[in-house]
């Protein structure tokens, strides 16, 4: 077993801990030992929120409207839609946007390839990942993360840029891009740049997991922060009358955030190793459909493949941006071919980490997802125009 394969595998054992799915002997000392974590966590976590809150630590403006968006659990919110849409929009009404994003799980920089960009630098310091500069694209989603490919990948005239430090970043946008509009891509937790608006997502389906902070739960930080948020997201949306409980309890922890019901919604299909190829939703109706994914809520993806009338005859789930290999990719296409699948179906995320296949004896197509707005169509204007005049 490889480092990799071991450190995906306690991810998904922790994962399974979370939900309560486990109840060996070990497992029940596990829970005490995490619940135990939490409580630290949580506390480490509120002192950190003071200080920067009473200017112990001071967080940055640095002369640029910012945009945080974000969301207070771990993965699974739908997250990168709704950073897709606020930059296509902002850019069609004249904003010049740079997306600032972390990169989660991106291949770091040699230690000699840091060193030579450091003395490259007029400043002395290692310049940010550049993605994408609005026109081209620069990287692959192994150096960039695949959230941040797939932003540069569908985003045209936005930049995108890869750092830890969005500080960093953020002055590099200004003064190489001239950007106008910065938008923190998980941004919530990011204390130390000041944004002018922040804005949450809430996964409507599971809000909050078990209510715990990490490690315990899912949670990055309590509840009650949703006091920071300017404007709420309910993603994942059916307009059911059940929202209107989780409405409530969101207004008990804020009063004065706007909140805006959306759906992650199906487009079409499109080649995972030809882009621009692209087939109707329709053409799942009675297709026989093999499902591989590695996203942290994979029953919602194949929820939306039944939904369109596909027959699931296969599904195989890997850890959170799990990174395919060749061999794994040839593994399932024979298990998909053995359990008749007629197609392969994947989600976009999984698209940009797969290796490309010399053979390919079954078709391999990706579902576009789109954020379509239910309710609150008029706050995210508003949002908008408010980011606009700002």
């Amino acid at each position: 077993m490889t480092f990799h394969e071991l450190g995906e595998n306690l991810e998904q054992y922790f994962i399974e801990i979370i939900q309560e799915k486990r109840r060996g002997s070990f497992d029940r000392l596990t829970y005490g030992f995490l619940f135990l974590a939490s409580r630290f966590y949580r506390r480490a976590v509120q002192f950190r929120l003071w200080l920067y809150e009473n200017r112990v630590i001071r967080n940055h403006s640095i002369g640029c409207l910012v945009v945080s968006i974000g969301n207070l659990t771990c993965g699974g919110t739908g997250k990168t839609p709704v950073v897709e849409i606020f930059a296509k929009t902002l850019s069609r009404k004249g904003r010049r946007v740079a997306v600032l994003s972390r990169g989660y799980r991106s291949r770091d920089r040699s230690f000699v390839d840091k060193l030579r960009r450091k003395f490259a630098s007029r400043k002395g310091v290692i310049p940010p990942r550049v993605v994408s500069d609005g026109k081209n694209l620069l990287l692959n989603s192994l150096s960039a993360g695949d959230e941040p490919y797939m932003l540069a990948t569908n985003l045209k005239d936005v930049v995108v840029l890869v750092d830890k430090d969005r500080v960093k970043s953020g002055l590099y946008a200004i003064e190489e891009f001239q950007t106008d509009t910065l938008i923190m891509d998980d941004g919530f937790q990011y204390l130390g740049l000041r944004p002018h608006l922040n804005i949450l997502l809430v996964d409507s389906t599971s809000p909050f997991g078990n209510h715990h902070v990490l490690p315990r739960g899912l949670l990055r930080e309590p509840i009650k922060n949703i006091r920071r948020a300017d404007y709420i997201f309910l993603t994942k949306s059916d307009a059911s009358p059940r929202l209107r409980h989780l409405k409530d309890f969101l207004r008990r922890h804020n009063r004065r955030a706007e909140i805006i019901e959306c759906c992650h919604k199906p487009k079409y299909l499109e080649d995972v190793f030809d882009r621009g190829v692209r087939f109707p939703l329709t053409m799942l109706n009675g297709l026989k459909i093999a499902s591989l994914s590695a996203i942290a809520n994979p029953a919602s993806f194949n929820a939306f493949l039944l939904q369109h009338g596909g027959v699931l005859v296969l599904e195989r789930h890997f850890a959170d941006h799990h990174r395919y290999s060749q061999q794994e990719m040839i593994d399932f296409v024979n298990d998909a071919k053995a359990a008749g699948a007629e197609y392969i179906l994947t989600t976009e995320k999984d698209a940009v980490r797969m290796p490309r296949l010399d053979r390919r004896d079954l078709p391999f197509l990706f579902l576009r997802i789109e954020i379509d707005i239910l309710s609150g169509q008029e706050n995210f204007d508003q949002c908008i125009t408010r980011i606009c005049f700002l």
